[in-house]
């Protein structure tokens, strides 16, 4: 055969498998969904997952499968974990003792599957933890009131001095005022410190509240946190530091709405390791992640 007519019937048979995954497509994805994915190995800041492969619905055109780790946050919208050709994956950058809904998707060269069901799993907890309860049943109210306690989960002593727990939460109209006070606390206020922070858009440093820049403009709703760190104090493996009943207000005592807070949870009564309240030591994230 000549060489025109090779090189024709190859162009005329890769054109007809396109077609086929493209009418593959048509229908639905051209790749199977993959497996739910299971946990093999669950570590503080170590997550190893695994699941059931995908396949091509239309044979004869086969592309490497890659495989998205992916967190579901709403429709269309994610939060990319990690990839792999394997069908397992270990995840080393997940806060410890935090609740994330994990989904795997695939991907390919001419084609993707549907998202895989997710998998609920709360990580090892770290080196600590915190623990909240809401004090104001009314989220709509002047004030903002809950207890936080911080729980050495780690197998050493935990130096408080070490320790930055960040409730986070927007500063809805742009209205960063925000007056932090401690009305309590087991170990003493007086080795609680507390720091008001925001982020001036489109996303630059955290800077301190007091003064104000000109930014953000006016109505623009600004994330930010309240900080808590403590002077000294020791906490042995299992110990906490026992309540501290925190009450935060705007300098002319107007309405908060907390409902959009990424820390805030509804008040029951009961106290809750509220992993939407970050905890770090010497840098490290040892609990919550905003995001999960």
């Amino acid at each position: 055969m000549p060489a025109r007519r090779v090189t024709a019937t190859i162009a005329l048979a890769a054109l007809a498998s396109l077609l086929a995954v493209n009418a593959a497509r048509a229908d639905g994805p051209a790749i199977s969904t993959p497996g739910t994915p299971t946990v093999v190995v669950n570590e503080p800041h170590q997550l190893t997952l695994s699941w059931a492969p995908s396949a091509w619905v239309e044979p004869g055109v086969e592309q490497p499968i890659n495989y998205e780790v992916q967190v579901p946050l709403g429709p269309n919208t994610y939060r990319f974990l990690g990839s792999t050709t394997d069908t397992t994956i270990t995840l080393t950058d997940l806060a410890p003792g935090t609740t994330y809904r994990i989904a795997i998707a695939a991907r390919a060269l001419g084609g993707y599957s549907d998202t895989s069901p997710a998998t609920t799993v709360r990580t090892a907890s770290g080196r600590a933890t915190v623990s909240y309860l809401n004090l104001d049943w009314s989220p709509t109210n002047n004030q903002i009131q809950h207890l936080l306690k911080v729980t050495n989960t780690g197998t050493g002593p935990l130096d408080l001095s070490t320790v930055q727990v960040r409730y986070h939460l927007r500063f809805e109209g742009g209205n960063t005022s925000l007056v932090p006070n401690c009305d309590w606390a087991a170990l003493g206020c007086d080795r609680v410190r507390q720091t008001v922070q925001f982020f001036v858009p489109p996303g630059g440093p955290p800077v301190l509240s007091t003064p104000a820049p000109p930014y953000p403009p006016p109505g623009t709703p600004v994330p930010g946190w309240v900080e808590l760190t403590f002077t000294d104090g020791t906490l042995a493996p299992g110990q906490s530091t026992g309540p501290i009943q925190l009450r935060h207000h705007r300098h002319s005592w107007s309405t908060i709405d907390e409902r959009d807070d990424p820390s805030w949870l509804a008040a029951t009564g009961q106290w809750t390791e509220n992993d939407r309240i970050t905890l770090d030591v010497d840098g490290v994230r040892e609990f919550g992640d905003t995001i999960s």
